[in-house]
């Protein structure tokens, strides 16, 4: 598993390409899929957050959070685009983060990105949870309905 600076240190053309898909309104959104106590899946959209080289999210208290408490494992995937079927998705480990400086910074930026100087009280029960790199699929089209997608597909430790 990588931090995200790893991941962009090992693959900076999938990094780069990736970041613009889950940063392709200005903010973060992606799908985050997480694993059920049932082993069954479970999928929300969610906001990622980069900070500092590593791919982040505050997720509020709930059963999303819950599941990677229990099992880490989880899946991302970006929004759709207006124009064409390009996406970028990744799986591998979360991770509570509860460093206090550290999730100031990422709270800072988070609403900095949201042109916001304030934030809500609640937002201070939110989790942060980091987000480690194992796999990362790439796709590129030239529409929708493209019948030939490009995939590039990386494997940490590959």
């Amino acid at each position: 598993m990588l931090t995200w600076a790893d991941f962009r240190n090992a693959r900076p053309d999938l990094a780069e390409a990736g970041r613009e898909l889950l940063y392709q309104f200005g903010v973060g959104l992606a799908f985050l899929s997480t694993v059920r106590k049932d082993g069954g899946p479970r999928v929300h959209p969610m906001c990622p957050l980069v900070v500092d080289g590593r791919l982040l999210a505050f997720l509020i208290p709930s059963p999303k959070a819950n599941d990677l408490k229990r099992d880490p494992r989880f899946a991302m995937h970006s929004f759709s685009r207006p124009n064409d079927e390009d996406a970028f998705y990744i799986t591998g480990h979360a991770s509570l983060h509860d460093g206090a400086d550290f999730r100031e910074r990422a709270a800072t930026q988070f609403w900095q990105e949201r042109q916001a100087n304030a934030h809500p009280p609640e937002f201070d029960q939110q989790l942060l949870f980091e987000f480690f790199v194992e796999t990362a699929m790439l796709t590129r089209t030239t529409g929708h309905g493209d019948p030939d997608p490009q995939h590039t597909i990386w494997h940490a430790g590959r």
